[in-house]
């Protein structure tokens, strides 16, 4: 049997610190060839899951609210934060209400940040800035902008550097207008792939949830292995991990809905993205 006949599910994951808890005892414990998975950023994943490349992934939030009709979320999982999230900043060289008309640089690794940075920066601060998307320079830190939107492994280096006077978390903003927390990612699945196939569906959410708690219970080990990476204390990636939270409960699924209202209000999100479709 060719190799591509065997492979039962395509699943796209995350490689960044933040999904370290799950993703590092998925990769030391989870032996299942016939499950295929490809490491990108949200972005890619999300062109992925959309064309029919995966099956299932962690995507940005937004790509559900894009295109409700091909997906169904799985419950109870999440990248979301109550508060600071300590990864997705706004980094600028002066105050927010101040970039009225400046050029404001967008990373290009995920749909939500961007969605979620132009709502703050338009609906809460009111100042319409314009806008240009690409890679991040980590080095020169792209001095024609006069913000820098960044995030994940991108967001821990800049704050590392501490070169940007105003370090803005974009989901303590919106905690602090809202009053709920902000859902960056989910676990989303191709609806003909849980018509298909829906007891791989339940193997892999299962085996997801177990990573998940026993990675909570790793948690400092992880943060050995990965802390380097950035490079970060240990001891400070232990407590920006301690922060991200990764469950999908009534309130965050109450911010998922806040935030596609939005997003439809904008014209960025279908109106069928409510209610949310949720394969518990």
């Amino acid at each position: 049997m060719a190799e591509t006949e065997k492979i039962r599910a395509r699943i796209g994951m995350v490689n960044f610190i933040n999904t370290a808890p799950l993703y590092e005892v998925w990769r030391r414990s989870v032996q299942r060839p016939e499950w295929q998975v490809t490491e990108a950023p949200p972005t890619v994943l999300n062109g992925m899951l959309f064309n029919g490349d995966l099956d299932l992934g962690f995507i940005s939030s937004h790509e559900y609210g894009a295109h409700p009709g091909l997906y169904k979320i799985l419950g109870g999982l999440s990248i979301s934060a109550t508060g600071p999230v300590g990864s997705v900043f706004l980094f600028a060289r002066e105050e927010v209400v101040r970039l009225q008309g400046k050029k404001v640089l967008l990373s290009a690794q995920s749909q939500t940040s961007v969605a979620l940075v132009k709502i703050i920066l338009e609906e809460f601060y009111g100042v319409q800035p314009i806008y240009h998307q690409g890679a991040i320079d980590l080095q020169g830190t792209s001095h024609d902008y006069a913000a820098i939107l960044a995030i994940g492994d991108d967001a821990l280096r800049l704050k590392e550097q501490g070169r940007f006077p105003v370090q803005i978390d974009l989901s303590e903003v919106w905690h602090e207008h809202t009053g709920l927390p902000f859902v960056f990612a989910i676990w989303a699945v191709r609806e003909e792939f849980c018509r298909h196939d829906p007891v791989t569906v339940v193997e892999i959410h299962h085996e997801l949830q177990r990573c998940i708690h026993q990675g909570r219970d790793e948690l400092m080990q992880i943060c050995e292995l990965v802390a380097p990476r950035i490079p970060m204390e240990v001891a400070a990636c232990h407590a920006y991990l301690q922060g991200m939270e990764y469950d999908l409960g009534p309130q965050k699924v109450e911010a998922l809905e806040r935030f596609f209202e939005f997003l439809i209000r904008r014209g960025e999100a279908a109106a069928s993205s409510l209610p949310l479709k949720i394969c518990e």
